[in-house]
């Protein structure tokens, strides 16, 4: 059915599964435009529920990972507290990552960098990717940033990350051969089933989707798209994935970071 489906919009495109050139054909170095959020694409009755605390279900996620900012772990009996102070001090960050740790060269997203905190500050085990105690954390410092533009390095030693994120973006995959510009470039506005195309920008996450009846990360999404085009998914925490998401976040650049998002 999803197939049908994918090949009818790309139809209405002007593409093909084996073909990238369509209607609206974007350059690889090119973004949307204009830049919209995923909230625009989403009708009013869910902008509402993202916009009120009080109705967002990724709140309750905020709210815990409230409780688990104060928290101490480990061996050190340290909470992310006791190095960084009121949360406050975190405003701004999520706008920054992925970046390049400076000490190993390696490209960390946002629950990557909670995660080395946690082995190597506090000396406690890893949290497990997706796990609701590194979901909630993640929730709670990205919501520190609500509002501020995204803002990523893309040069100097995040380069070579950046380039193969662009190119995986622009790479057909899996037995449909579609790949994500033929959805997030080529056919953004148009209707897939139910649901409206946005442009596939990442600055919802962590999201609470209706279909999850919870909350996830965007590497879940990302794993559930290459599932939709029926391709090998990577593990959670790949470099494959922290690639792409680097690159989402250049394309996103300026757009406001919305954590957590709602979605259906």
């Amino acid at each position: 059915m999803l197939a049908a489906v994918m090949a009818a919009v790309l139809a209405s495109a002007g593409c093909t599964a084996g073909d990238a050139d369509g209607a609206r054909a974007i350059a690889p170095q090119a973004r949307p435009q204009p830049l919209q959020q995923g909230s625009a694409f989403m009708p009013p009755s869910l902008r509402a529920m993202q916009a009120d605390e009080l109705e967002n279900p990724g709140m309750l996620w905020v709210a815990r990972g409230s409780k688990l900012w104060q928290q101490a772990e480990g061996t050190d009996v340290r909470s992310c507290a006791s190095c960084h102070g009121a949360v406050q001090s975190m405003r701004g960050a999520a706008t920054r990552y992925p970046q390049v740790d400076r000490a190993s060269g390696r490209l960390l997203n946002l629950e990557a960098r909670i995660m080395q905190c946690r082995v190597e500050r506090q000396k406690a085990p890893p949290l497990a990717w997706e796990s609701e105690p590194l979901l909630a954390l993640g929730a709670y410092v990205a919501f520190q940033s609500q509002g501020l533009p995204m803002r990523p390095s893309v040069e100097g030693a995040a380069r070579p990350f950046f380039e193969r994120g662009r190119e995986r973006y622009h790479l057909r995959v899996g037995q449909m051969n579609l790949s994500c510009s033929q959805c997030h470039d080529a056919s953004w506005g148009r209707q897939l089933g139910p649901e409206t195309i946005s442009q596939g920008h990442g600055t919802g996450y962590p999201v609470y989707r209706l279909e999850w009846q919870g909350a996830g990360s965007l590497q879940r999404r990302l794993r559930s798209c290459l599932s939709g085009v029926r391709a090998e998914m990577f593990p959670y925490g790949a470099e494959e994935h922290l690639e792409l998401e680097l690159y989402l976040a250049w394309r996103a650049e300026g757009l406001a970071l919305e954590a957590p998002g709602v979605r259906r």
